[in-house]
């Protein structure tokens, strides 16, 4: 029997969904006629679903699992009998409530094996509806090592309909993506790819990485963004990567996602990203503030920070910081004094305005749970929302919170530049701060200051 599979995307940050394109190759493979949809831009086709026996949603962050919901919903509706999947980061540990939305099979991990697995058994009739996480065939998370297939993007809207890359002179580029690794090696407590994870990190051929490039300049890409939770998990496979990639498309510019701790501890091949194309370097610093470093266990210091920060200046390499602005443990005063740091540093350009608005998510499984002070603030899962519900002690910061991003919302839609955006929200922290003649003065605008590229959709969760 040769099944009729719909994979799903809901959203991808801007991106050409890579968590269809792969599993796309691999279960064609099988013979099975697969039709991708990224909500994003399609619509969802009423009569593909009905012909469908498998319907896989892939659900790689908060917002994307989310955003399925509904639309879980209204598959079962249009077709009852179809097998339910959720594959991606955020499908086991949210497996109870998905389960309860009518989704038969989660996946978690390296998900193509288990994605072949359910095909298989769906095409010699074993449906398995209402399966449970006992009785599912397949593991709820696999790290199984796998041989990668090139991506199958045939049937994904162009790369011209997702996010653009705006240069700093103003010039807007096509942009692609792919991933060289899965996972990470670290343990950061907040990160959500740690309870699935657990510390290590996949790897992808670099054949495949740079088979998938070529297909994607060949439609028109420009610029390449690397999804890799971390490039440097593994410098020894990256840096032959970004040499091949630079020899064989010498014009192509590329992003990538590095830890702090991992730019610290390499910084002697920060000039070989920079001789092969890199454009900008992303980094979680997530707080100047040492106490929620540590409770993040992130493993670098304020001061490390400001370290790598120069020396990617000094090799000219732009870094991108990001940030979770809001915690249970911030408080009017951290707030200011994070604003103060961002502007000491000369970042206000290099900070999509989004940063100073995002407020930490606590979802099943994290890390977070393991500590006694996480567990004091926290109340009840809020299983719709996929996160914990906490408050902060001090109700002015949430109401500041919610103040910065009706501020970044408003800005960004008029269009504002990042820095009057920092100014009104600089001018919205202070204000329920006594004045101190010891407190920074807010900034003013360089003379000369130069715009940075950036990615037109820089959501990050």
């Amino acid at each position: 029997m040769n099944l009729n599979i719909v994979l799903i995307s809901t959203y991808e940050m801007g991106r050409q969904p890579f968590g269809l394109a792969s599993p796309a190759a691999w279960l064609r493979e099988t013979g099975a006629e697969v039709r991708c949809f990224d909500l994003s831009l399609d619509g969802l086709e009423a009569g593909a679903v009905q012909a469908a026996d498998l319907v896989a949603f892939y659900v790689p962050m908060h917002m994307a699992t989310r955003m399925a919901v509904p639309v879980i919903e209204r598959v079962r509706q249009l077709k009852p009998e179809a097998h339910v999947c959720c594959f991606g980061l955020y499908a086991p540990v949210n497996a109870d409530y998905l389960r309860s939305l009518g989704v038969d099979t989660i996946l978690g991990g390296e998900f193509e094996t288990g994605l072949m697995s359910l095909a298989r058994r769906l095409s010699i009739g074993t449906n398995g509806r209402g399966s449970t996480q006992n009785t599912q065939p397949e593991p709820l998370i696999s790290l199984e090592r796998q041989d990668f297939r090139v991506p199958d993007r045939s049937d994904l809207p162009n790369l011209s309909q997702y996010a653009h890359l705006i240069t700093a002179d103003g010039l807007s580029q096509s942009v692609g993506y792919t991933e060289a690794s899965r996972g990470c090696k670290h343990l950061c407590r907040h990160c959500p790819i740690v309870p699935v994870y657990g510390g290590r990190f996949r790897i992808v051929s670099r054949e495949v990485v740079l088979a998938d490039i070529q297909q994607q300049v060949a439609a028109g890409a420009q610029h390449i963004t690397f999804g890799d939770p971390d490039f440097f998990n593994g410098p020894g496979h990256v840096i032959p990567l970004v040499n091949s990639l630079h020899e064989f498309f010498p014009g192509l510019t590329y992003d990538v996602t590095i830890k702090v701790e991992h730019l610290l501890n390499h910084a002697d091949k920060l000039p070989a990203l920079k001789e092969t194309g890199c454009r900008f370097i992303t980094t979680a610093v997530e707080s100047f503030d040492e106490r929620i470093l540590a409770i993040f266990d992130k493993q670098h210091t304020r001061s490390e920070f400001e370290t790598v920060l120069n020396n990617c200046r000094r090799v000219g390499l732009l870094l991108i910081p990001t940030f979770v602005a809001f915690t249970p443990w911030t408080t009017l005063e951290s707030y200011v004094e994070f604003l103060a740091e961002i502007a000491r540093l000369g970042l206000v350009e290099q900070v999509a305005p989004i940063q100073y608005a995002l407020r930490l998510l606590i979802p099943p499984g994290s890390r977070l749970l393991e500590l006694a002070e996480v567990q004091d603030i926290i109340d009840e899962l809020e299983a719709a929302k996929l996160a914990y519900r906490w408050h902060n002690p001090d109700s002015r910061v949430d109401e500041l919170q919610q103040d910065v991003e009706q501020l970044v919302n408003l800005g960004t839609g008029r269009q504002l530049s990042r820095f009057e955006i920092f100014r009104q929200i600089w001018q919205r922290a202070h204000r329920d701060i006594p004045p101190s003649p010891d407190r920074t003065p807010f900034p003013e605008q360089p003379a000369h200051w130069s715009a940075v590229p950036y990615l037109a959709e820089p959501w990050y969760c």
